[in-house]
């Protein structure tokens, strides 16, 4: 009998302790970002953020008690090698949720895997292809395109400029961020009247912009990521061409003045809050959120938080909220994510729903312009 109640016993405290290894297993977490490679610049801090806001959040008790276990890879920017770390991250590290990639490219590679698994992807680009039309597993942190180019035309408009050049690069971004600034033109008068690109590892445009100077339009819009609007920035300024360049929330960040040098000093471009957190007034809703995120990547890093790294931010605390709502099922999630309302976060107020999976409106850009080698606020 004390034989029988000694195996019961440890039985139980065997099942026990069991029960208690599961309720404390981690809520894994996974995460594509282009570290290293042309798009570093935007993987970087993206990486950074997510794990100092994971950090944080296992600092203060986790999930109702559950750490989060952040599995990132590097893609190198590379879409097969996104699609093969995100096939990784579903069938072996079992997460319950994606955040990234970093790239518009590497996301659209990406999509029918996380969509086919049933598994919640959060991207940090931009291309609104990402999300129209709606994807049911696919959500975005980073600002539609479409709304960085209504930015840029309201401005355009109100200044009277009517004759616009397009400059973009040949790879996704660019790709929709050209589509975007062609279907929009006629919407608000504007007419284009040169409409080139160049390549992402293009080092010298100025023939591109040689004939752009021919045709004599009133401004210049530039899509593209780091480095190639830095280098179409210094050649404006060797041709000599003094009419408004803008550029898109590509370069959102001290990067792209630190590429183009004295260059910058004049280029506009629609960008979220963060880079100009300062100027906002005290009542702005992201504030809060946005000088936390500024504090904390400082104190962290030693160097300013920027815009990119801000999706990855609102990606994470998105996902925490989500789980902490409905659990860590990825169908729970999902849900949990499409009944987001009034989440002000780094790259804007978010509101998805089930027909809208970006979840923002132009207000989370703001128009800036750089002025000795710092953002200023475009009245």
């Amino acid at each position: 009998m004390k034989k029988l109640i000694t195996v019961a016993l440890v039985s139980f405290f065997v099942f026990c302790m069991a029960s208690a290894a599961m309720a404390a297993a981690p809520i894994k977490i996974g995460a594509l970002f282009s570290v290293t490679g042309p798009a570093s610049f935007l993987g970087e801090p993206e990486r950074n953020t997510a794990q100092m806001v994971v950090d944080e959040i296992n600092r203060v008790g986790g999930i109702k008690g559950r750490k989060i276990e952040l599995i990132a890879y590097d893609t190198g920017g590379d879409s097969t090698k996104a699609v093969q770390l995100a096939n990784k991250l579903i069938k072996n590290d079992q997460v319950v949720a994606i955040i990234g990639p970093s790239t518009s490219g590497e996301t659209m590679a990406v999509i029918p895997v996380v969509e086919k698994a049933q598994v919640p992807l959060i991207s940090c680009a931009a291309a609104i292809k990402i999300t129209e039309p709606v994807k049911p597993w696919v959500f975005k942190t980073a600002q539609n395109d479409s709304l960085a180019v209504a930015r840029i035309y309201e401005q355009l408009k109100k200044e009277r400029r009517t004759k616009i050049a397009l400059l973009t690069v040949s790879d996704g971004f660019g790709a929709s961020g050209r589509e975007q600034l062609k279907a929009q033109a006629s919407r608000y008068g504007i007419q284009i009247v040169a409409d080139d690109t160049y390549g992402p590892k293009d080092t010298d445009m100025t023939a591109q912009l040689t004939k752009i100077r021919g045709v004599h339009p009133q401004a210049i819009i530039c899509w593209g990521t780091n480095p190639g609007p830095a280098v179409i920035a210094r050649n404006a300024k060797q041709l000599g061409i003094n009419i408004p360049l803008y550029m898109s929330h590509g370069v959102s960040s001290k990067k792209f003045i630190e590429l183009a040098g004295d260059a910058a000093e004049g280029i506009r471009l629609p960008t979220g809050k963060v880079l100009v957190a300062d100027l906002l007034p005290k009542n702005d809703k992201q504030k809060k959120s946005l000088q936390s995120f500024i504090k904390d990547y400082q104190h962290h890093y030693r160097t300013e938080g920027d815009h990119f790294g801000g999706h990855a931010w609102d990606a994470v605390m998105l996902l925490r909220y989500a789980i902490e709502r409905g659990g860590d099922n990825p169908a729970a999630i999902r849900k949990q994510l499409e009944a987001t309302r009034n989440f002000a976060g780094i790259g804007g107020v978010f509101n998805y729903a089930a027909r809208d999976h970006a979840g923002l409106t132009k207000d989370a850009f703001v128009l800036v312009e750089v002025k000795k080698k710092n953002w200023t606020l475009v009245k």
